[in-house]
């Protein structure tokens, strides 16, 4: 093996939790997977025989591309800043698990990270940065620093804010996988059905849905934010033609559903339960962003 082969095999063993850093800074897995790619041609064109800890070292690199990407949506002034974004959700199947996606899942707090991923949108980049490395990855606030050019207790104060920004956001999960399945397979009944009672008595009162359907979209599929069971059961009767094709998979480690109507990707669907009922959705139909969602070894 030469050395070439064996700095790609040392970066491979760091690349799964690259990419988990990279997503959470991001909230896009494609963005994340150029924030890693980039991290590997730094490292093959610097002295790698030089470097400590590499583990460290690509966490710098990674967190310094991603600051760099954030400050690039932000002079574009690009969305998402509006309240119906939904970050790329990790779909897998329910029936097995790959190891790498595993990797991606670690340290994460299933689907209530997409609830702090939109929280952190507002954030400006360098506290989202100070944020995700320390609270979520224990990088130390010395490492931190030279990445968003501050001192360490300046970037002690970036994350602290943006904790108290994401405080109290982070919803309640019921942890069980086959309480989360039978809460979501009532409401695709009721769905199916055309039961609004039984919509009602599944969703919160305070339920909160959140679709994300891109710029494009217009008419009763556009992009929204709807609060309140009997408003968002009344979302599901709209479309409930489209429930027959639910298929359960995992959405960021819990219960979820992919609607494909005629195996063409119509929309993901991620749900947080709790106390027995629905008390978020997140519903990514954006056309562009489900084409670049890997969807690859679902059942069906």
């Amino acid at each position: 093996m030469n050395d070439t082969e064996a700095l790609a095999d040392s970066f491979e063993e760091h690349r799964g939790r690259l990419r988990a850093v990279a997503y959470r800074m991001l909230g896009s897995l494609a963005e994340a997977e150029d924030a890693v790619q980039e991290a590997w041609l730094k490292l093959s064109r610097s002295d790698a025989g030089a470097i400590e800890n590499l583990g460290a070292w690509l966490t710098t690199v990674v967190g310094r591309v991603c600051l760099d990407m954030l400050r690039s949506r932000t002079r574009r002034h690009e969305e998402p800043l509006d309240d119906t974004f939904v970050p790329d959700p990790v779909i897998r199947p329910l029936s097995t698990i790959d190891p790498e996606q595993e990797v991606l899942q670690a340290d994460s707090v299933g689907l209530a990270l997409l609830v702090v991923l939109v929280v952190l949108e507002a954030l400006e980049p360098a506290e989202r940065i100070a944020f995700v490395l320390h609270d979520m990855f224990a990088v130390p606030f010395d490492d931190i620093a030279p990445i968003v050019e501050r001192s360490s207790a300046a970037t002690r104060q970036l994350a602290s804010r943006a904790r108290r920004r994401v405080r109290g956001a982070t919803p309640s999960s019921e942890p069980d996988l086959g309480r989360q399945r039978q809460v979501l397979d009532a409401f695709m009944a009721a769905s199916r059905a055309g039961d609004f009672e039984a919509l009602l008595a599944v969703l919160d009162p305070d339920v909160v849905l959140r679709a994300d359907s891109g710029p494009l979209v217009r008419g009763a599929a556009a992009s929204k934010v709807v609060r309140g069971a009997k408003p968002v059961a009344e979302q599901a009767l709209l479309f409930a033609q489209f429930a027959r094709y639910a298929q359960l998979v995992l959405v960021n480690g819990e219960i979820g559903v992919v609607h494909a109507p005629e195996g063409r990707t119509q929309s993901v669907m991620g749900v947080t339960v709790a106390d027995g009922r629905i008390t978020h959705m997140f519903i990514l139909a954006d056309p562009d962003r489900l084409g670049g969602l890997d969807l690859t070894g679902l059942d069906g």
